[in-house]
């Protein structure tokens, strides 16, 4: 059976604009993300339009800041400590990946837990790992909403994560083991990975490879998820082979209309947590 983010994300926006009315009604204001992007990365602009198209729709409201390559770090910084100030702004997020020449780390840090809608400061990574996560990386998060609307019982399953970035893979690792899966996390410099993914109940790929995983590395029966977005030949794919994987699997999630939509949906829930949090600690 496919597993369409597009769907899960639907029933999702429609929780967070019922949530959003409450909100405003109680609060007098509305939910407010600020966007920070630099550069004029075409891939990097689009995310950006569809984060602020999904503020619209949920009833938020959106700042944008588009700074060329080439701006002085120290300026994006300070833009970044005045959105910290600004009471009015519950979210912070500068679209990555950053130019080169920047020091992303350096610029995250500035951003205040609380407003650290992205999940990438590494205070919320902390907590995640210690199993009281606040604010969760958003993809990760939205490929959880989507195993569990399966209905499949996750506790006591063999996980493999393919991957080990910051920004999916351990996040996604300290996820699916605080759900009480056996977690298993593999990459490049993983020797004969087959005998690991094989295993899998759960394959949760992000390797950024195309069609990378193909069906003689996948368990009968196993739920896959497709974190990858390549395009080869004109046509979007995942790190999946999906024509050959998906008939052994139990559930997959293709390549676009999977992870993809979940992630956006995960942003403006994470914005409307942060704000609701911030009202009740006045």
């Amino acid at each position: 059976m496919l597993i369409y983010g597009k769907e899960v994300a639907a029933t999702t926006l429609e929780k967070i604009t019922s949530m959003t009315k409450d909100f405003e009604g109680k609060y007098k204001r509305k939910p407010t993300l600020a966007v920070i992007i630099v550069g004029d990365d075409p891939a990097s602009q689009t995310y950006v339009r569809n984060k602020i198209n999904g503020c619209k729709q949920v009833g938020f409201n959106s700042l944008s800041y588009e700074y060329p390559n080439g701006t002085a770090q120290d300026e994006i910084i300070q833009r970044i400590k005045s959105l910290a100030d600004d009471d009015t702004v519950d979210g912070i997020l500068v679209q990555l990946p950053l130019p080169k020449g920047y020091d992303e780390e350096k610029i995250l840090a500035n951003i205040p837990d609380s407003k650290d809608v992205d999940g990438f400061n590494a205070s919320n990574i902390g907590y995640l790992c210690l199993g009281r996560p606040h604010t969760v990386s958003c993809t990760p998060l939205g490929v959880m909403h989507m195993l569990e609307s399966t209905g499949v019982q996750l506790s006591g399953k063999n996980a493999v994560v393919l991957g080990r970035s910051n920004t999916v893979g351990k996040p996604m690792a300290m996820l699916l083991l605080n759900a009480n899966c056996t977690v298993t996390v593999c990459h490049s410099k993983t020797q004969n990975l087959a005998e690991f993914t094989k295993k899998a109940d759960i394959l949760v790929v992000a390797i950024g490879r195309p069609k990378f995983v193909t069906a003689d590395m996948v368990k009968d029966g196993a739920i896959v998820i497709d974190v990858g977005i390549n395009r080869v030949d004109g046509k979007l794919c995942g790190d999946v082979d999906f024509d050959s994987v998906a008939p052994k699997t139990s559930y997959i999630s293709p390549v676009p209309g999977g992870v993809g939509p979940m992630t956006i949906s995960m942003l403006l829930y994470n914005t409307l947590m942060s704000a609701i949090a911030r009202e009740n600690e006045r």
